[in-house]
């Protein structure tokens, strides 16, 4: 049977990693394009000689020319600016949206049935730029934030309980920023609510580290942004609709009237298989959470209103 093609956009630390996770899996053959001289064939030519010791066996290829691109079935784009120490992601928006509209025309003239999976920040206003360049369907364009901000959260609540992350679960919606809202509510260890585990005080500190845990990893680096744990949350996402897995995650997706938001991309649990977008899930929410999503979602609209598309 035919290996699926992916297409990395993008070389950095984001898109090498993602690189390695899927080879690592062997979700099928891997393409890494940058337009810097040099850099995708030369991280694409250590990862393969990572092969024999890692027992991977696809294909990657480091280009800078994006006919190699052509026909891939899902194309990842982390292109773009990273964040620096007292940016904020909406900081990125003007250059970082001049970059990923050039992006994506190319993409789509090559591989106009693929899948379009964005990473690039800020995430949701740069996602729907994609899909207004791109003129694809709602369910082949989605973001990648949910996936990180869960594990974010679930990792901090395994550690202040000490117990194992496979454990945990976590949910997180909205906008991919400050304003993201976890949800304490729908979070719990083995099926336990973590209201019965830890005082509120405990619950919110957790919140706000969640929120803040992107900018936390760029204050460390001084000179970069996370990149790890971003490519692990798109591998998992990959996996989802390459193997048609059904994996109910938090993605960042088009609605269209769902949570009284409409033609703009938040945050969301979806329906994730081999339609891509498949169905999304809409929760019956508090008054306190469904205020903060709708606060969430007018910071993400008015990043959307000055693209002046």
């Amino acid at each position: 049977m035919k290996r699926k093609k992916i297409t990395v956009i993008g070389a950095g630390n984001v898109g090498a990693a993602c690189a390695h996770w899927l080879a690592v899996r062997e979700l099928g053959d891997v393409v890494l394009f940058d337009i810097v001289d040099g850099l995708a064939p030369g991280k694409a030519l250590d990862i393969l000689q990572a092969a024999p010791i890692d027992g991977s066996d696809v294909s990657i290829i480091g280009t800078g020319s994006y006919a190699d691109t052509a026909d891939s079935d899902i194309v990842i784009i982390t292109a773009g600016l990273a964040r620096k120490p007292g940016m904020s992601r909406a900081d990125l928006l003007e250059k970082n949206s001049s970059i990923i509209s050039f992006v994506t025309q190319r993409v789509v003239k090559y591989s106009p049935a693929a899948f379009l999976l964005v990473v690039t920040n800020p995430l949701d206003a740069m996602t729907y730029l994609v899909k207004q360049v791109s003129g694809f369907p709602k369910n082949r364009v989605m973001g990648m934030a949910g996936v990180l901000d869960a594990a974010r959260m679930r990792y901090f609540i395994a550690q202040e309980l000490e117990v194992s992350v496979a454990d945990v679960t976590a949910f997180v919606l909205g906008g991919h920023g400050e304003s993201m809202v976890p949800l304490a509510r729908c979070s719990t260890v083995s099926g336990i609510p973590l209201s019965a585990l830890m005082s509120p005080e405990k619950i919110e500190a957790i919140i706000e580290r969640t929120r803040n845990g992107g900018a936390e990893i760029v204050s460390f680096l001084k000179t970069g942004s996370a990149f790890y744990a971003p490519a692990a949350a798109v591998g998992q996402m990959v996996e989802a609709i390459l193997k048609d897995k059904k994996r109910i995650l938090p993605v960042s997706a088009l609605l269209e009237g769902e949570y009284g938001i409409s033609n703009c991309y938040v945050g969301v649990p979806v329906k994730l298989g081999g339609q891509g977008v498949e169905e999304v899930i809409e929760l019956d929410l508090l008054p306190d959470e469904r205020s903060a999503l709708g606060r969430s979602h007018q910071s993400v609209r008015s990043l959307v209103e000055r693209l002046k598309l």
